[in-house]
């Protein structure tokens, strides 16, 4: 990583998303609909990319398939692990980075990701690693956060107190179906959109922001960053809890995502 140009931004990725975990819960429904919308069947080589606590990689490999997974997070990759040895499942976990995949080109059935490989600093060298390791005819699947929806927009909220660094696309972007069309480009047939929405209990918009601030990699770096200007701490909190409240009800919040799978060429 020591020729990577963001090789700071991914250590600071590594760390801040090291304290996910406790949100894997409302995680897993949705992990089974992207195995689902994926058509992940028993026997078939998958890859989960962004891999987090393994969530997806778990579904996959219950319903029978071969599985590997990859996270930049050590942390979360052993909390894989213990999953897997209660399930009582083999999955090969790995330490890796979506930009630079440890393994030979046309390899697996199936490449997904949930909510993984869009936080990527360069989407043209994330999606050409997916797809090159992705035998041809394979199937590529991913959940991301659409831009228009509330995690699209908390995700510019804290772009506009903390900017990325120079030549970082913005996330939510990978939610536009005419963004990810064109970075599938003519490398994949078949493309299929899905909408569906996490359904993330909380007992106020004030909780919810409380639980990410300490376990949603983006808003701790920022909660960090702004811990010494308290009125730009405050500034944000409000915004964002402004932001949940237009999503909650019933003491849920409600998060649109979009699923897209298409076929290797």
């Amino acid at each position: 990583m020591s020729n990577d140009p963001f090789a700071q931004l991914k250590a600071m990725q590594r760390e801040g998303w090291s304290l996910f975990a406790p949100l894997e819960a409302v995680t897993t429904a949705t992990a089974a609909e992207l195995v689902k919308h994926a058509r992940i069947r028993a026997g078939q080589s998958v890859l989960d990319v962004g891999c987090g606590t393994g969530v997806v990689a778990l579904t996959a490999a219950r319903a029978g398939a071969k599985v590997h997974a990859l996270d930049l997070s050590p942390v979360l990759i052993e909390h894989g692990r213990q999953h897997a040895a209660l399930a009582e499942v083999e999955i090969d976990f790995r330490e890796g980075d979506v930009e630079a995949l440890p393994f030979e080109s046309a390899t697996f059935d199936v490449v997904v990701s949930q909510f993984g490989h869009m936080f990527a600093p360069r989407p043209d060298v994330a999606m050409a690693e997916m797809l090159r390791v992705l035998k041809p005819g394979g199937t590529i699947a991913f959940s991301t956060w659409p831009p228009e929806h509330y995690v699209g927009q908390m995700f510019a909220l804290v772009g506009k107190f903390v900017p990325p660094p120079a030549g970082v696309a913005p996330p939510p972007q990978w939610g536009d179906p005419q963004v990810v069309r064109q970075r599938l480009g003519d490398a994949v047939t078949d493309i299929v959109f899905d909408r569906a929405v996490m359904l993330f209990p909380a007992l106020s918009p004030q909780h919810y922001r409380k639980g990410i601030e300490e376990t949603l990699g983006p808003v701790v770096k920022l909660v960090a960053a702004l811990k010494d200007e308290p009125a730009q701490l405050a500034a944000f909190r409000a915004e964002l809890d402004g932001f949940v409240a237009r999503y909650f009800e019933h003491n849920v919040v409600r998060q649109h995502y979009l699923m897209t799978r298409a076929t290797k060429t």
